[in-house]
Order: C-alpha cells, then sequence, then structure tokens
C-alpha cells in the first residue's frame, strides 16, 4: 500500500511532536513515525530559562497555549499535575575527592540560581510523560502517528521522498514531499541519503545512568546546613565532579531521581561497560558521600551505558529533508543545553516549513535551510569549546567556577535580552553567540587559556582575572562577585541596576518584572 502526505516527521520525541503538530495546524497532512511505543523512556531531561522562553515563543506564534503552561513549575502544576517534572531552581555543583566525605565549602560548591521562587523556576521533564503529552497533542491537531513502525529505506522518487517502513509485521511505502528527521542519534533519514556521522570533537565522554527512588538529599548527609543557600541546592541540576567525570542528579517531584556519570574517555579511555551496574557501583564506592546519596535507592529499571555519547553528521540539510539539532548532533548534558539547543531547532524548522511548498523547492525554503545548517554546525562547535574547557578545568574548582562564568553570564545576558527586548526572529540568533566571531573568538580563547593552566603557564586566578574582564560587558547576574563566596541568587533587582548593559533604562526594566515574574 502506498501512502502520500506533505511531511514525515521521524521520531515523536519532543523535538518531531512539536514539529509535526506546527505543521498540521498550518493545514498540511503530516505523518509522525516512532520506532517505540509511548510512554517509553527517554534522557535529555533538564530545561533552562532558554528553553522557557522559546516555549512560550512557540506558543504564542502557533497559538499553543499548552506550550506556555508548560514554560514554569508553577504552570505546569496547575495544569498538567498528572505530568512527571521535577522543580528545578538552579545549577548545583560540588567537588568530591576519592576516599573523602564531602563537605560545604566554598572552595567546592558553586550554586546559580535560574529563578527566583518555585512558581516561575524550570522544569525537569520525565520525557516519557512529556514527549507522550506532545505526540498526543499533534495528534489531536491533526497529525497521523504510526508508533513501532521501523525506517528500512529511503529514496528519492518524483513526489519527494519515498520511505519503506516496517509496521504491524508487514512493510507499507509512504512518499512525503519532505522529511523531518528526528530521531536522534540513529539518523534513520539522514544517513540512509548520504549524511555520515562521526565522533569528531574536542569533548569525549561514555555514560552510565538510570532512574531511581528513595536516593537521599544532600542535605541529608553532608552533615551540615544549607542555610546559605540562594535556594533548596538539591532542586536543581545537581553535578558532582569527580576525578573520573562528573555525576548529574534531577530530582522529580514525585521522589523519583535521574542520575548518570558522564565517564571522561580522556580518563577511562576504554571502560568495560558490559555490566554497567558494577561499574555504577564502583564508581559511587570511590566516594564516601555519593555513596550515602544512594546507600538506599532502588534503581527502577536496570541501569543501563552508552559508549561515546558524542555524535555529529556531516550534513544537517539534503534534498527533500532535513534533521533537527539533537539528529544533527550532541556534545555533553553538562550546563543542561539540550532541551533549549533542540527548541530553537523548531523554531527554525517551524519558520522554514510553514512558510514554503511542501517539498521545500522555492529559493526562500534553500536559504534559509543553508543558514539553518550552518548555524547548527556553528552551534556544535561552540558548546563543544564549552564543555571540553569546563571538563579540563573540572579538577581544579577555581579554573572551572571561572569556566562556568563564561556560560552562565553569557546565558543569563541572552536570557534577559530575549524577555525584556526580544530582537525580531531571535532564534536564528546562534545558540551561545555561535556564527559571531567575537563570540566564537572569547569561547575559544578560554578553551585555550585552560590549557595554558593546566600546563602551568598560568594560573586559575589569571583565568578568572581573564573571564571577569571579558564578561563585564554582558554580566547581568553578578558573577565572579568575590563576596558572593560561589552563592548566586536569581536577583530581578540586580537585573534592574544592569539594565544599561541590555541597552535599557532601570526604569524600564522595573516596569517589565511583573510580567516577567508572572504566575498564571
Amino acid at each position: 500500500m502506498l501512502s502520500k502526505v506533505d511531511h514525515v516527521v521521524v521520531g515523536s520525541g519532543f523535538a518531531g511532536s512539536l514539529v509535526a503538530r506546527i505543521l498540521s495546524k498550518a493545514g498540511r497532512s503530516v505523518l509522525l513515525l516512532d520506532r517505540a511505543r509511548h510512554p517509553r523512556f527517554a534522557l535529555g531531561e533538564s530545561t533552562t530559562p532558554l528553553a522557557n522562553i522559546a516555549l512560550e515563543r512557540l506558543a504564542r506564534r502557533y497559538d499553543l497555549p499548552e506550550l506556555d503552561r508548560l514554560a514554569a513549575h508553577g504552570r505546569w502544576m496547575r495544569s498538567f499535575p498528572e505530568v512527571g517534572r521535577g522543580l528545578k531552581r538552579g545549577f548545583s555543583f560540588y567537588l568530591h575527592e576519592a576516599g573523602r566525605e564531602w563537605r560545604r565549602d566554598p572552595d567546592r560548591r558553586l550554586l546559580v540560581g535560574a529563578s527566583p521562587s518555585d512558581a516561575v523556576a524550570d522544569v525537569h521533564w520525565l520525557r516519557s510523560d512529556v514527549d507522550r503529552l506532545l505526540a498526543r497533542f499533534a495528534v489531536a491537531d491533526g497529525t497521523e502517528l504510526w508508533q513501532e513502525t521501523e525506517v528500512l529505506g529511503v529514496e528519492a522518487v518524483t513526489g519527494g521522498l519515498r520511505l519503506e517502513l516496517r509496521r504491524d509485521g508487514g512493510t507499507r511505502s509512504v512518499v512525503a514531499a519532505s522529511v523531518v528527521d528526528a530521531s536522534g542519534p540513529a539518523g534513520a533519514v539522514a544517513c540512509r541519503l548520504g549524511a555520515t556521522r562521526s565522533r569528531t570533537g574536542r569533548t569525549a565522554s561514555h555514560l552510565v545512568y538510570g532512574h531511581f527512588r528513595d536516593v537521599a538529599l544532600l542535605g541529608e548527609v553532608a552533615g551540615s546546613s544549607a542555610d546559605d543557600a540562594p535556594y533548596p541546592e538539591d532542586w536543581a541540576a545537581v553535578h558532582h565532579l569527580l576525578e573520573e567525570g562528573w555525576l548529574y542528579l534531577l530530582r522529580f517531584d514525585d521522589g523519583l531521581v535521574s542520575a548518570g556519570v558522564l565517564l571522561d574517555a580522556g580518563v577511562a579511555a576504554e571502560p568495560a561497560l558490559g555490566d554497567p551496574t558494577a561499574v555504577w557501583r564502583r564508581l559511587l564506592g570511590r566516594y564516601p558521600t555519593l555513596t550515602a546519596l544512594f546507600a538506599s535507592a532502588r534503581p527502577e529499571l536496570p541501569i543501563a551505558a552508552q559508549r561515546h555519547v558524542q555524535h555529529r553528521l556531516s550534513r544537517a540539510v539534503g534534498p527533500g529533508w532535513v534533521a533537527t539539532p539533537h539528529t544533527f548532533g550532541f556534545v555533553d548534558p553538562l550546563f543542561s543545553t539540550g532541551i533549549a539547543w533542540g527548541l530553537r531547532g523548531v523554531e527554525r524548522l517551524a519558520e522554514v516549513l510553514t512558510t514554503s511548498p511542501p517539498d521545500l523547492a522555492s529559493g526562500g525554503a534553500a536559504e534559509l535551510l543553508a543558514r539553518y545548517e550552518t548555524l547548527l554546525a556553528a552551534e556544535i562547535e561552540q558548546l563543544d569549546r564549552l564543555v571540553s574547557a569546563a571538563y579540563r578545568a573540572r579538577r581544579d574548582f577555581d579554573l572551572f567556577t571561572a569556566e562556568s562564568m563564561l556560560y552562565f553570564a553569557w546565558v543569563s545576558h541572552a536570557e534577559s535580552r530575549e524577555r525584556l527586548r526580544e530582537p525580531p526572529r531571535v532564534w536564528w540568533d546562534g545558540f551561545l553567540g555561535a556564527g559571531d566571531p567575537a563570540a566564537e573568538r572569547l569561547f575559544a580563547e578560554a578553551c585555550a587559556r585552560v590549557d595554558e593552566v593546566a600546563a602551568g603557564g598560568a594560573t586559575s586566578g589569571d583565568f578568572a582575572a581573564w573571564v571577569a574582564r571579558r564578561i563585564e560587558p554582558f554580566n547581568v547576574a553578578g558573577l565572579m562577585d568575590p563576596a558572593r563566596r560561589n552563592l548566586y541568587p536569581a536577583d530581578p533587582g540586580l537585573l534592574v541596576r544592569e539594565a544599561h548593559k541590555l541597552g535599557l533604562e532601570p526604569a524600564a526594566v522595573e516596569a517589565a518584572l511583573p510580567s516577567l515574574l508572572r504566575e498564571d
């Protein structure tokens, strides 16, 4: 049986389902495919303010009010209490030494707030719930969803691309004017149409991960008070920096915890990942405080592993097809950039696909898609510069903190700029300044200077002073203030005082604060 549609979207994760829904609302015929069945496990769970701003923009641009309700913890709780999520108030970092208990110390702790209250806070997404919800929204708006469907082959034919599929024990053929490959690392369409996948880049890490119950709070095992913290430190994207890499810990509101360790391939070049549970237990056993955190923990699913999480396609666009950011490439979950970058890709693709004919044959589509591909290539390079330098810096906490400030200064300025004076079509601005020669030079120079410190040619203090000077023109969050002792709350009042760095008057920022902090 042969079916014909305007668009096929391969992969019903959050990006694929959002693109499919937007196309359906635009009057296109859309077939959304997934090789699994919802609800299914997925990683990539932690949002940031930039991700939430993108959700709010998509809600306004395409009349998707549910996305606005998912863009802050308080609104989510009121609108979708049954959909799994976790409160995320900021980013918590702790330096551990093997064989030694961790104790609160400004030299081994960094807390950076992302929101001033729970109501407007970021959210950890329980992806099995969120992906299912977004796929249901797409179906309600006219998308046809085929689950448990495998792509067997793709070829160019008259009228677009022909996909051979396995479904319900048989095979089906579908011709689409164009295809969006949102299949993630599989590259189910892109790799069948000439794109090649590599692991080139500066960052190299392996992942061991799982979902757990009964993980203790840090305050229960660290032996001292956290009264000075700018937010409840466990309700954050928690990063434990280790000799072997780093461990993330994301708490959901129902007590579930997503945790995983990224093993630095430069330290553990080829770890024996055949028994992920043994690797997990052996690693935690080296760090007494982590051992205590997970002493009573129960995995909900068998602990799993993925070797070399990094991947990158040679192309993001081809005749009749385009890849989403996470299909094009991935670096590492450090700094929680994944969902925000993915949503920026959705914003761009929504514009390209809804303003072009389904076959993407117009000159305007070709120009925008070329720009899209160029941006993705620049953005993954920028992410790689940031993350690889942070990996190399992680054992020197002063060095790691200074490198992190480059990220937090850049994104806090971008968040404020997008909320207070949103530039036209801001989704075409490069993520983390990618594509801007000055921004790319800044991140590249930071990489080189971290290497210089590691080689003994400079000190962490030298690097911190350099970062403080370089971020000052766009530092709207009071970062690198020694009086803060590595504790940075999200302070709306500070944003008013730094209004000039956004090209605004303090009164204009103060007047805008109620809308920025809205809880409805």
